[in-house]
């Protein structure tokens, strides 16, 4: 038994250089897709007072965790491939596993509130406003925040006080299955103790979500016209796209048996949860809401209005 307490050594994409480039260039695509659309989504929430609203002060939240997320483990996979290196220091692993558990918890719990949300706006619509105010709203987001960093917290105290009999993690990030599946031979019954706990508050968040919706479907269908139904779920299909997607990908990951060896499935379903929801929740959001594709088509307009006009006024 050894307890490597000095660096790690992460996956490596491809040891022949030029798939290892095609790799680096995939994840630098996706990364800044992510982050230009989750800093759209920011920067129009807070430049327009019309989405000065509940619905978008989370969708605004889920956008800052979702770039969290991808930034925790992101640059750090490029800068390793780019400097040809696999290393990562105790600390850095610390690090990422602490911050990485923090925001996609947060990101289950931004959307929890969300779904909380609708069915306070579709089921009681009157009291929306007394509900949902700016104070409740700031409550329930720091909530989210204070409990996301505990969860995170207890979770990556438990992975590293165990002893780990390698330091070669099939993973090209930091990631608690894969730590596990390094440590020594019954020494993690603890971390499976805080597994399941965070599991557990993950399905009571998951239980909440679909019955939210149970009663906001029942109250659409009372609705007496076509029209109003159809607006009322379009409201709620965004979220329902986004959470579905994040379900399917942490359930699809995390359910999966863990491999001794690395393989590209592995690696494509690494980036099916961890960049792909991220990238994909501006877009949906976006896609379908009026507002928010009017805001930022303002945005957008303004920007290029004022350095073209610039440009003018520099050349005369």
């Amino acid at each position: 038994m050894h307890n490597f307490t000095s660096d790690f050594l992460l996956l490596e994409f491809s040891k022949i250089w030029e798939l290892q480039i095609i790799y680096v260039a995939l994840l630098l695509i996706l990364y800044l897709m992510t982050l230009t659309g989750n800093l759209l989504i920011i920067i129009a929430v807070v430049s327009d007072y019309r989405l000065h609203i509940p619905m978008y002060f989370f969708l605004m939240n889920l956008a800052i965790q979702d770039i969290g997320s991808v930034s925790v483990i992101i640059p750090k996979a490029i800068f390793n491939s780019l400097t040809n290196t696999r290393h990562i220091y105790y600390s850095g692993c610390v690090t990422q596993v602490l911050m990485f558990i923090f925001f996609v918890g947060s990101d289950i719990a931004v959307l929890t509130l969300m779904a909380y949300d609708r069915y306070v706006a579709i089921c009681n619509p009157l009291r929306y406003e007394i509900i949902m105010n700016r104070a409740a709203c700031t409550k329930m987001i720091s909530c989210v925040w204070i409990a996301s960093f505990l969860n995170s917290v207890m979770n990556t105290i438990d992975t590293f006080i165990i002893p780990f009999c390698s330091n070669i993690i099939n993973q090209f990030y930091c990631e608690i299955p894969h730590l596990l599946n390094i440590a020594c031979s019954g020494s993690y019954i603890s971390e499976i103790g805080v597994v399941m706990f965070s599991s557990t508050l993950g399905f009571g968040c998951f239980v909440f979500i679909v019955i939210t919706y149970v009663k906001i479907f029942a109250a659409v269908l009372k609705i007496p016209s076509v029209h109003g139904r159809k607006k009322t779920i379009s409201t709620c299909l965004p979220h329902l796209t986004v959470f579905s997607i994040f379900l399917f990908t942490v359930f699809f990951a995390y359910l999966r048996p863990i491999s001794n060896k690395p393989s590209d499935l592995d690696f494509i379903i690494t980036i099916l949860y961890s960049i792909i929801p991220p990238m994909l929740n501006p877009l949906i959001y976006s896609m379908r809401n009026k507002e928010l594709k009017a805001a930022l088509s303002k945005f957008i307009c303004s920007f290029v209005f004022e350095k073209t006009w610039n440009c003018i006024n520099l050349c005369q």
